[in-house]
């Protein structure tokens, strides 16, 4: 088993500093810059092998579903997916909305995680967050 602890400065380097095993097992990630999940999970989605969310998975953690086939996916008891709508930031350093990348993104989950979100107002600058009995009841408990 590995487990990866996800940070921004460590996303690229942790898939490749375990060894070849069975599962990943994500423990704790902020989330960060779209582009080096995308590529992490691809590589995870052409390893076939199986996810674990076990803890905090934000933001663009949260692109694992997008890409990683659903019933390679487990959570336990600890995991909460937090999602909320697409950012940037300019050059001077204001945040500003990407509506646009946020329907992408919307509309690339899968038709659960999608109805939920929706059922809550929407991809927004308001974090929500996916867990418990309602995270369980879109993805399976890790056995």
């Amino acid at each position: 088993m590995r487990r990866i602890f996800f940070s921004a400065l460590m996303l690229a380097s942790a898939l490749f500093a375990a060894p070849a095993a069975a599962e990943i097992r994500i423990i704790q990630s902020p989330g960060g810059q779209v582009g080096p999940f995308l590529d992490l999970f691809e590589k995870v989605r052409q390893s076939g092998e199986r996810v674990v969310i076990d803890g905090p998975c934000l933001s663009a953690c949260t692109l694992v579903l997008s890409i990683v086939p659903g019933e390679r996916i487990c959570v336990t008891k600890r995991a909460v997916l937090g999602f909320h709508a697409a950012r940037s930031v300019d050059r001077r350093g204001r945040v500003y909305a990407e509506p646009e990348a946020s329907d992408a993104v919307l509309q690339a989950y899968p038709g659960p995680v999608r109805d939920w979100i929706s059922r809550r107002g929407g991809l927004s600058s308001r974090l929500l967050l996916l867990k418990g009995r309602d995270l369980a009841a879109i993805y399976p408990r890790c056995r």
